[in-house]
């Protein structure tokens, strides 16, 4: 560490408050969580979505979502600071968005899917779907989706914890207007 260098308080840390021009300089960003299994993982993906500025985060299927505990307790409020909405559906959940104008992608490893660094981002909204821990997101989802995006891994497990996976996915999508 540098000389004099120290870590900030909180109150230091300059956050954009909502509605802020930094904020609005944000692409539109949605999340869509296809049949999530594990509490603790929703309740990163908020906190993970609060920090890089997401519009939404829908809760698909079973995934669960506020007043569960696990949820609630990794959060850390962040359920207070995104919207959220449930789907029973996530099908229907993103032709919603696509009739709404967003571009819906599977963050999945498919047959196309392209690499999510250096993908080329298009302008409009986005919608973000990530799948079940264990199987992914569901074929009929990632076949109804405009696109496929996939982290490049050179590990044996060939797969990250979907609360990795989303925090990875936001900062690449949203960096360029963060740095």
């Amino acid at each position: 560490m540098a000389i004099g260098d120290r870590k900030l308080t909180m109150e230091e840390i300059a956050r954009a408050a909502r509605g802020t021009a930094a904020r609005a300089a944000l692409p539109r960003i949605t999340l869509v969580l296809d049949h999530i299994r594990s509490g603790h993982n929703v309740g990163a993906i908020f906190r993970t979505a609060d920090a890089f500025g997401a519009e939404r985060i829908v809760l698909c299927g079973y995934t669960p979502g506020p007043p569960d505990r696990e949820v609630l307790k990794t959060a850390l409020g962040a359920t207070e600071t995104v919207t959220w909405e449930r789907a029973t559906d996530t099908l229907e959940a993103i032709r919603g968005f696509q009739g709404r104008g967003y571009r819906v992608v599977a963050v999945e490893q498919t047959s196309g899917s392209v690499p999510l660094v250096g993908h080329e981002r298009s302008g409009g909204p986005l919608a973000l779907v990530f799948g079940n821990e264990l199987k992914g997101v569901q074929s009929a989802v990632v076949e109804a989706c405009d696109g496929a995006l996939h982290i490049p891994q050179v590990g044996h497990k060939h797969s990250l914890n979907v609360s990795v996976c989303a925090g990875i996915t936001l900062w690449e999508v949203v960096r360029t207007v963060l740095v």
